[in-house]
């Protein structure tokens, strides 16, 4: 690999080790074999280099559970059964990514003081959403249209939000795969009922009182 290359490996290692703050230039040097002047020159600075590699780690994970996914689920199953499988291995492989989770509540914490780095994360929210509808429906990423992202995308991404903080302060109480599918279709069920409920609308009584019955 090349010093580029390098310092990227370097970097994610010390995510996972160090965590996003306590990441020191000198720890990916140190980690990657390069040099300090190799990061301003490929990267800019340490903090630019700290973003990729945690978003290029974000993306080693949804790799690992498109692979799983790939050996186990049918590329023709029903959406809600690819879901339930998805989601399974999301949470298991969660174990095996643990620090970079807890690596990316600790960046999403920092945001809020490091205008740059929400910036960043505004910036890749689109082509994330887009993954994880192609992760989660089994449809290639390319595909993907702006409804799509914006409505599996953005449930899917606001699940797997919750998901850290679950995995990070109680992860006894993170649900499977089916339990979400059974969460769903309450929802749904109940909605459905509403609609129906025998409970008399304001619209229906006004007619009622102009019909005199």
């Amino acid at each position: 690999m090349g010093h580029r290359e390098d310092l990227l490996d370097g970097a994610k290692r010390c995510l996972l080790e160090k965590g996003y703050a306590r990441t020191t230039a000198r720890d990916i040097v140190k980690a990657s074999g390069t040099n300090l002047a190799s990061i301003g020159y490929h990267y800019g600075s340490k903090d630019a280099l700290m973003r990729e590699a945690l978003f290029a780690a974000v993306g080693d994970w949804g790799d690992d559970v498109q692979e799983a996914l790939e050996k186990e689920v049918s590329p023709d199953a029903p959406l809600a059964e690819r879901f339930e499988a998805g989601w399974s291995k999301a949470t298991a492989l969660f174990e095996r990514h643990q620090r970079l989770w807890s690596a990316n509540l600790e960046a999403v914490l920092s945001a809020d003081d490091d205008p740059e780095l929400r910036a960043a994360f505004a910036r890749v929210l689109p082509e994330a959403r887009a993954g994880l509808v192609s992760l989660f429906n089994g449809k290639p990423q390319d595909e993907v249209t702006e409804d799509e992202a914006r409505v599996y995308g953005g449930f899917y991404h606001a699940l797997v939000a919750g998901l850290v903080v679950q995995k990070a302060l109680a992860p006894e109480y993170a649900l499977p795969g089916h339990e979400l599918i059974e969460a769903m279709r309450r929802i749904v069920t109940d909605a459905d009922a509403g609609t129906d409920t025998g409970t008399e609308t304001a619209e229906d009584a006004e007619d009622t009182a102009q019909s005199g019955t």
